[in-house]
């Protein structure tokens, strides 16, 4: 399977942009008042788009050797996307009872999805400290 290895990437990060970007467009969407960040469509969507990136990330476990993991970077990584996760939830609920708090969760999610962009791409556990000390 190793092989396909270059394709299952491909594919798992543009599902991660995907991902992100959809988040970005409901979050903002949301904070802004409208209802459609909420309707069943949208959350289907958001969760079949997440499905599939779970599911790219859980192949990409099975072909790499046990000796990528050594460094730390993925587990930074799963740390950061659970962060994600919370912060996301948080935000969109927040988003519509309370602008402020909704804000500081949105704002706190796209910065742990950058952050998880910068480990994933430096694959280190610093991410993006890593680029600034380079």
């Amino acid at each position: 399977m190793i092989e396909f290895y270059p394709q299952i990437k491909a594919f798992h990060i543009f599902v991660a942009l995907l991902s992100g970007a959809l988040f970005a467009l409901r979050g903002g969407f949301a904070l802004g008042g409208a209802r459609w960040p909420y309707a069943n469509t949208v959350r289907w969507a958001s969760w079949a788009i997440d499905t599939a990136l779970l599911t790219a990330a859980l192949m990409l476990l099975t072909v790499l050797p046990h000796a990528v993991f050594g460094n730390g970077w993925l587990a930074v990584k799963l740390a950061l996307i659970v962060t994600y996760i919370a912060l996301g939830t948080i935000a969109l609920k927040q988003a519509r009872i309370e602008r402020t708090r909704g804000t500081i969760g949105y704002v706190a999610a796209l910065l742990a999805f950058g952050a998880i962009y910068a480990t994933a791409r430096a694959h280190d556990p610093l991410g993006m400290v890593r680029w600034w000390l380079s």
